[in-house]
């Protein structure tokens, strides 16, 4: 296949895996402005699957930047009510949302981070409801990335845009798994994934031993809780697979039962601003002391974001030797860095990572240890001499991870 032939392929994978649109459907797609030739061949790809509606919203982060250097102080502790409100109609209505991602790693640099943490805070708040309904999988939705100039520079320095974004393409696609017959190699993928967590499931564990050459940090895990995997299904049986690519088996921590301290092993973009080579100190499950070589008030600002953001909301299995990590390479996204690396997301807890947990009520998610907040972000941590040992409830000692990898 041609690059052409795989990005249209890519677009059917996001519309029939990522988001599985069914007839009669709305879909909300999210975009940059640089990512409209893919927005449109996924606008094809939901009509013929069936979409009734298909919205797109696109954003433009020239523009974003623009407002976040000139734009009055006070208007970043404003957020449209409207704007809420239309993700969340589209929510109770069914919907499933797509968001395509093609983040400049560099976008705020030499912004102030103040503006940005305020703005961050403002918007989670107006998004807690919509954000509701991703966190328990009461709707479909996915992550795709396409590459935009700058990213595909930052990714790939030494060739000039046209050739860095072809290789960018090439990588994600790559990563994606898009081949000949893209949507099989995902139910494979799919079901080698459930082994896993099914397994994890069966253990039990009551607690997670991290060890490697700087990170030292123990993870209580809650009664319930679930290990889950790639696809996700939503209150139909619909599956889904919200992240493309994806690696990682995932759990929630107890919000109370995290002590030591972690390291980070990628770099981190949150908010368009770069944080890189940190560590953060837990006590009883609240971060108690941090730092940052690169980023420290931008890693202040997340931290600060509510009380929830002092706390983790999910522990990631991601082994060493996988398809995106053998890459070698550093994306500066999230979606592609976290499934190179075991990772630990600070904020808000998925309530399908306890059994029922959709059911659970906001006030009682503190009693089952299921944490809350505004915000949900991922950071990296897992290396190649990161060993992972799991505490059975009679208290017996098994080894999840070995030298960055699967031990069973």
């Amino acid at each position: 296949m041609n690059l052409n032939e795989r990005i249209d392929k890519f677009a059917e994978l996001a519309i029939k895996v990522g988001v599985n649109i069914k007839n009669g459907e709305t879909l909300l797609i999210r975009a940059d402005v640089e990512a409209v030739d893919f927005t449109r061949r996924c606008v094809k790809e939901a009509y013929k699957a069936g979409a009734k509606h298909v919205y797109v919203e696109y954003s433009d982060e020239v523009n974003t930047r623009e407002t976040y250097l000139n734009a009055p102080s006070e208007s970043f502790d404003e957020y449209p009510q409207w704007q809420a409100d239309k993700y969340t109609a589209i929510a109770k209505e069914g919907g499933s949302f797509l968001s395509i991602v093609s983040t400049n790693p560099d976008l705020m640099k030499g912004v102030n981070p103040d503006r940005i943490g305020r703005f961050q805070k403002i918007s989670g708040h107006y998004l807690k409801e919509w954000r509701s309904y991703t966190l328990s999988d009461k709707v479909k939705w996915s992550i795709v990335a396409v590459p935009s100039i700058a990213w595909a520079k930052k990714v790939h320095p030494e060739l000039d845009e046209k050739n860095a974004v072809k290789e960018l393409w090439n990588n994600i696609l790559d990563c994606s798994r898009i081949t000949e017959n893209p949507i099989e190699n995902w139910n494979e993928h799919n079901k080698m994934l459930k082994k896993r967590k099914d397994f994890l499931n069966e253990m039990n564990f009551k607690e997670l031993r991290y060890k490697s050459s700087k990170t030292n940090l123990v993870i209580g895990l809650p009664e319930n809780h679930n290990w889950l995997s790639g696809a996700s299904s939503d209150p139909k049986g619909n599956p889904f697979n919200p992240n493309i690519p994806t690696e990682e088996i995932f759990g929630m921590p107890h919000k109370d039962k995290v002590d030591g301290v972690v390291y980070s092993t990628k770099p981190l973009v949150y908010a368009g601003s770069l944080i890189d080579n940190f560590w953060i100190k837990f006590k009883n499950g609240k971060i108690v002391d941090y730092d940052a070589e690169i980023g420290k008030e931008n890693l202040k600002n997340l931290i600060e974001t509510d009380e929830g953001s002092t706390r983790l909301g999910e522990v990631a299995l991601v082994p060493y030797n996988s398809p995106i990590s053998l890459k070698n390479i550093i994306f500066y996204n999230t979606l592609f860095d976290e499934n190179a690396s075991c990772h630990l997301a600070i904020g808000a807890a998925y309530s399908t990572n306890i059994i029922d947990g959709a059911e659970i009520s906001e006030e009682d998610k503190d009693s089952v240890g299921m944490n809350s907040s505004i915000t949900h972000v991922d950071f990296m941590m897992g290396d190649k001499d990161l060993n992972i040992i799991g505490i059975k409830q009679n208290d017996e000692e098994f080894q999840i991870f070995k030298d960055g990898d699967w031990a069973f």
